[in-house]
């Protein structure tokens, strides 16, 4: 398995730790979502070219869900390496661990999943090196890359289908059950397709 074009996972694992600083910071001291994407999104990069040998754009980004807040002056680190790699394309798991090393506790604040593509001189995409899997957790962790690949493109065409076939008169009832109101600058086409006596039916927004 020797093989120049397969690399293993432990050839391009990266770990970026960084200092929450002030100006990382909100008004209450938690630090600002947007900064930790940010520096998901550079330790994703990196990790991706280690392993291709090539400048790397993000080509998406799984679901971020923030499971505990950052503070001013935790110590924060972003583990990241390969756990799937098509063609061109490099999926980057990523986890995120706060630590205060004052009450010398650690939290697990975020995982997720980048999807990044590799670029030759000319901005083409370039084939990338296959994946060595060396442990269960590997194999584990490519076969969930591989699913969540097929559910993301299920989930692709289920909403192509549904903005496609949109009626707001069969809708109608899903609207009025949710907290939003139709203004008569909608138009009288769209209006003529909400009962007069619900709710939707106001003459502003409130």
């Amino acid at each position: 398995m020797a093989n120049k074009n397969f690399k293993p996972v432990k050839f391009s694992e990266t770990v970026i730790t960084e200092l929450m600083v002030p100006s990382y910071a909100n008004f209450e001291g938690k630090i600002h979502g947007g900064v930790i994407l940010s520096l998901m999104d550079k330790v994703a990069y990196v990790c991706a070219a280690k392993h291709s040998n090539a400048y790397c754009v993000t080509a998406s980004v799984d679901t971020v869900d923030f499971l505990a807040a950052v503070e001013m002056g935790e110590l924060v680190s972003f583990y990241a390496s390969v756990n799937y790699v098509g063609n061109s394309s490099i999926v980057v798991g990523i986890m995120v661990v706060a630590e205060n090393v004052k009450k010398n506790t650690v939290k697990h604040t975020n995982t997720s999943y980048f999807t990044m593509v590799a670029l030759d001189d000319e901005n083409k995409p370039v084939t990338v090196p296959g994946l060595i899997l060396e442990s269960q957790k590997e194999v584990i962790a490519f076969i969930e890359a591989v699913k969540r690949k097929k559910l993301k493109e299920q989930f692709k065409n289920n909403v192509a289908m549904i903005n496609s076939s949109i009626d707001i008169d069969i809708e109608k009832q899903l609207l009025s059950e949710e907290r939003c109101m139709i203004s008569y600058e909608c138009g009288q086409d769209v209006l003529s397709a909400i009962y007069t006596n619900s709710q939707l039916y106001q003459g502003e927004y409130h």
